[in-house]
């Protein structure tokens, strides 16, 4: 695959733009080239990646195969392919098209590596976990494989096995962060004193290496195991400013999507809309901020032999931002306005949707199933509206308890309101200014589980969830841990354990450094 040198500059402009998130900047670089090239690869796969970016997917997977037509050995097109036809909910097609790239080369780990992931999201376990040994025994030891091994059988509940795959990475790449970080959020004791020296090195050779925040993260949770309080805070500030600095959060904007959604969604709204949507009830949504129980929620309700817990599905934010795709071009297209130009046929359609995605989630043919994708909060009107008969669980925890787990929880990706105590105390705010309005605009809709007093009587918060959802008490759902089922949330080693109130003070020992935090949450 060759590059004329007279594209170059405007191939690393389009680039560049990409990197920043410029994609109107980036497509008018890279439509230059193609006027003067129609057949240069190397833009056709960058218009795809902005049409992917924009979450215009067809437009993305015409342009892959055109490009896969004119170079059928660039496996990474293929590999890019495949995810495109995942995002369109074909998901058959796109592994398919991943058996093709592994066979074309059968030592391409991003092939395998997404081929492994989706079969995860699908619930497949053990055909995730044979595509990653099959991998292992093509390349040998490879310290990413090893890393994502582990991710997957931390998953499964295999925690011994996951620590000897973590060990694997980091005696292979002994300054793979990520794999550190995972490591240390396993269990109290899993690092060493020696671990914990070997980590300091790391960041002391690359301190500002996008990378070094899994090291402060990982420092920040031994530190935390050694009950070294003040150095602990340190690593986790340190981590979170450096997570701030590569994903800005704007916090005015999430204000103003709640202002908009508490105009929008208002009684009137549903009762000019009555009757809309898909009729289904077996959705059950768990929501609320990450790290207030949700995961417990779930695997509570999950135990009870008519529910099924699935995964945190992605169909309700995709199916939001494809209805702003439609219009990427109108700044003014945007969640909630956009869903006051749906109609009947649309909002039912939409419905069907989301339950055909679930449905590749579903493995037990128990009645009801659960959703537990924590920041559906905000689109929690446009779920009644698409499916009205759909029950929504409000995980709730104290404040203070709430934003701090957060703060000292790396996440993969999408919570940028975490990265400062600043935010978080915006976002939690905003959270329960949504909520509290949908309460009257949605009622018998949402039901509200306060996390300390779940814990603390279990079987009475236990009993009014399960009379909501219109279900018996089943006493297998007040043993949550002797649920075997996989968990894939940061919270999988906690719900392994009976009911405990371990964590409910936690924060307190950090105390002395969360005054900005307070004073976000009007504590102060």
């Amino acid at each position: 695959m060759t590059v004329s040198t007279d594209s170059v500059p405007l191939l690393r402009e389009a680039g560049a733009a990409l990197a920043r998130g410029d994609l109107a900047a980036a497509e008018r670089a890279v439509r230059a080239v193609l006027r003067q090239d129609a057949n240069n690869v190397v833009a056709i796969l960058m218009l795809a990646d902005v049409a992917s970016a924009v979450g215009i997917y067809p437009e993305a997977e015409a342009q892959l195969r055109r490009a896969i037509a004119l170079a059928p050995d660039h496996v990474e097109a293929w590999v890019n392919l495949a995810l495109v036809l995942v995002q369109q909910r074909r998901t058959d097609e796109g592994l398919a098209l991943l058996d093709r790239a592994i066979e074309r080369d059968p030592a391409h780990v991003r092939a395998a590596g997404s081929k492994a992931n989706i079969l995860a999201q699908l619930g497949d376990y053990d055909a995730a976990a044979s595509t990653y040994e099959a991998l292992l025994a093509r390349i040998g030891d490879n310290a990413d494989v090893w890393m994502w091994y582990g991710h997957l059988l931390k998953t499964l509940g295999r925690q011994d096995d996951a620590v000897a795959a973590y060990r694997r990475a980091t005696g292979i790449a002994p300054d793979l962060a990520e794999a550190w970080w995972s490591l240390a959020e396993l269990k109290a004791g899993r690092i060493t004193d020696a671990d914990v020296a070997t980590m300091e090195r790391a960041l002391a050779a690359s301190p500002t290496d996008p990378k070094a925040l899994f090291l402060h993260f990982a420092l920040g949770k031994a530190l935390e195991d050694r009950r070294d309080w003040p150095r602990s805070f340190a690593r986790y500030a340190a981590g979170n400013r450096l997570r701030l600095a590569l994903e800005p959060h704007d916090r005015q904007l999430v204000s103003a999507e709640v202002d908009r959604a508490i105009r929008i969604y208002d009684r009137d709204f549903f009762a000019a809309r009555a009757g809309w949507g898909t009729p289904a009830a077996d959705p059950i949504f768990i929501l609320g901020l990450p790290r207030a129980g949700s995961t417990l929620l779930e695997q509570i309700l999950a135990s009870h032999p008519q529910i099924e817990g699935t995964a945190e599905l992605p169909y309700i934010p995709q199916l939001v931002q494809a209805l702003v795709a439609e219009r990427w071009r109108d700044r003014a297209a945007a969640h909630p306005e956009i869903v006051t130009a749906l109609d009947s046929a649309t909002a039912a359609a939409l419905g069907a949707r989301y339950l055909e995605s679930a449905a590749r989630h579903r493995k037990t043919g128990a009645p009801f199933f659960i959703d537990k994708l924590p920041n559906n909060w905000l689109y929690a009107g446009f779920i009644h509206l698409i499916l009205p008969n759909a029950r929504i669980i409000d995980a709730r925890r104290d404040p203070m308890a709430c934003c701090f787990s957060n703060f000292k929880q790396h996440f993969a990706r999408g919570q940028t309101f975490a990265y400062s105590l600043e935010d978080l105390g915006a976002y939690y705010r905003d959270n329960v200014r949504l909520m509290a309005h949908l309460d009257g605009a949605m009622p018998g809709v949402i039901h509200r589980i306060q996390h300390e007093a779940l814990l603390a009587d279990p079987e009475a918060e236990i009993r009014r969830m399960l009379d909501f959802l219109g279900l018996p008490f089943d006493a297998a759902c007040l043993a949550p841990h002797e649920n075997k089922r996989p968990v894939r949330t940061a919270s999988s080693e906690q719900v392994r354990r009976p009911i405990n109130r371990d964590a409910v003070d936690q924060w307190r020992h950090y105390e002395p450094w969360l005054g900005p935090l307070k004073a976000a949450l009007g504590l102060q």
